[in-house]
């Protein structure tokens, strides 16, 4: 049976994950600084917020206001009100909230969960090595427990480095955060003059490759 999708507030976005982001999985946004990510995440949480349904938002690298005022538009103050943020302070602190989102969730029918950045805070754990990433799996199976129980979509934000090896940026969390995500898009920088590229690279009933160029503007993106 098709999970029921939800619009990201952008439609070339949603043609390119088949019609919107998907209930019961977690969707992920991977790219570099300034690449989109955020932006994305703020439509898709103002979309929601336009039907009625509040949105959880767990923000490790500081909320965007003004941003969102942006998005928002004339209506940001009502929507701001269905708009529970969690800004966790450490990675341990961010375990903690994701699991206290769980009451709020179901007090309040949230219809969106966005973890922006799922990786910002693990990144500062790396040298706990395999101990952090079992923290990082577990924080994301608790948000895959809860899209699936509570029938929402999840989206996370993924950090990328430097991969030698591979020459090329890569998403952290290794594949237990790429295994988890049944939908991945990466953004892309094109230039200096603004210009960026959304390519999906993993959808479970979706071709990887397929993409659309887009810019920031004032109240969002353009295509």
């Amino acid at each position: 049976m098709r999970n029921m999708r939800e619009s990201t507030g952008s439609q070339a976005l949603d043609a390119l994950l088949g019609g919107g982001i998907e209930h019961k999985v977690i969707t992920q946004f991977v790219g570099e600084p300034a690449s989109g990510k955020t932006t994305f995440c703020l439509i898709a949480a103002v979309a929601c917020l336009q039907t009625g349904r509040p949105v959880i938002w767990i923000d490790s690298e500081g909320f965007p206001v003004e941003r969102f005022r942006q998005v928002a538009g004339d209506g940001v103050e009502s929507l701001a009100e269905n708009l529970f943020l969690y800004e966790p302070a450490s990675f341990s602190q961010q375990g903690t909230m994701i699991l206290e989102a769980d009451r709020t969730i179901k007090a309040h029918k949230a219809g969106l969960v966005v973890v922006d950045s799922a990786t910002a805070l693990y990144r500062t754990e790396l040298d706990k090595g395999r101990d952090a990433m079992q923290a990082l799996t577990r924080q994301m199976l608790m948000l895959l427990g809860y899209a699936k129980r509570y029938d929402i979509p999840v989206l996370i934000t993924n950090q990328v480095y430097w991969d030698p090896v591979k020459s090329t940026y890569t998403g952290l969390g290794g594949t237990a955060l790429e295994h988890i995500s049944k939908a991945i898009v990466r953004l892309e920088r094109l230039n200096g003059l603004g210009e960026r590229r959304a390519v999906l690279l993993k959808h479970r009933s979706l071709p990887a490759g397929s993409s659309f160029d887009f810019a920031m503007t004032g109240n969002g993106i353009g295509t």
